[in-house]
């Protein structure tokens, strides 16, 4: 299979390109340095020619600070000019979204494919605004994957941030929270891209994807240490006083994720244990400056 990757440097391309060519897909690797900026861009049919899909990783990420305008037009606009040339093309297209657009927390019950939409901040807006806008595109064969936090080699903000504390040996107000977060691997979301565009089942689908193994805050941080050889130090505090700093919700709240559709219809499952995932990322951490 020929694929094409926008985006292909960033944090998750860089383990979906590996995997497609371990597994024998010849890939056009996208970037910046090609495609210039992806607002303007309108050149998609000539890298689509003679493909067979498109993976669409490339996008304003939700830490950036841009206005909603920019990240509609990078976002939504140039993910829809993609698609129109994709269905021009014959070419099968998987939109890389999140769990964003769903909202920020799931105090009841997991999302699944049938909770309705409800992003809490632009970024969500956007991918909720793409999904959709591809979905009306006729003749598109469109897949869409919705990974929550995304860990890995290359990983950054509050995972990051909350690896460094650990490592560094911080004393965090974290003992007290009971709530429950998915995780995906990147190496099981690159998994999980490869196993959509080979079955031919993935087509107008959307799906959760996740390591299969919520777990809550101090766990996380008890995992992390065990993996970095440093102990977490957590100190109980009122998880309702950490919350009164807005950041501090995505510690203390709850976000799973029910991924039984792309495990019961494709047939996937997560190829690296949650353990091992956090060790090779733990091993990418102690080859940075920390």
């Amino acid at each position: 299979m020929r694929v094409v990757v926008t985006g292909a440097p960033g944090f998750v391309g860089q383990a979906v390109v590996p995997a497609l060519r371990a597994r024998g897909h010849e890939v056009i690797a996208l970037d910046r340095a090609i495609v210039g900026d992806l607002a303007g861009f309108n050149g998609w049919a000539a890298h689509l020619a003679r493909s067979d899909a498109v993976v669409h990783l490339a996008a304003l990420a939700h830490s950036c600070r841009v206005d909603e305008a920019r990240l509609r037009a990078v976002n939504v606009d140039a993910a829809l000019g993609l698609g129109k040339a994709a269905a021009a093309a014959g070419v099968k297209m998987l939109l890389m979204s999140s769990v964003k657009v769903l909202g920020e927390e799931t105090p009841q019950r997991p999302f699944d494919d049938a909770t309705p939409p409800l992003p809490q901040d632009a970024y969500g807006g956007a991918k909720a605004a793409a999904e959709s806008a591809l979905r009306a595109v006729p003749g598109l064969m469109l897949t869409v994957l919705r990974p929550p936090l995304v860990y890995g080699a290359g990983v950054r903000g509050n995972f990051l941030a909350l690896m460094r504390a650990v490592a560094r040996g911080w004393p965090l107000p974290l003992a007290s929270i009971a709530n429950l977060r998915d995780l995906v691997y990147a190496g099981n979301l690159a998994d999980a891209v490869l196993r959509c565009l080979e079955s031919p089942l993935a087509a107008g689908k959307t799906y959760g994807v996740s390591d299969g193994a919520p777990l809550s805050t101090p766990a996380l941080c008890r995992a992390l240490g065990a993996a970095l050889g440093r102990p977490a130090r957590l100190f109980p505090f009122p998880p309702a006083l950490l919350e009164m700093a807005p950041p501090a919700r995505k510690l203390t709240r709850s976000l799973v994720i029910d991924d039984s559709a792309i495990r019961r219809e494709l047939g996937w499952a997560p190829p690296h244990p949650f353990e091992e995932g956090l060790r090779l990322t733990a091993q990418w951490y102690r080859t940075q400056d920390g």
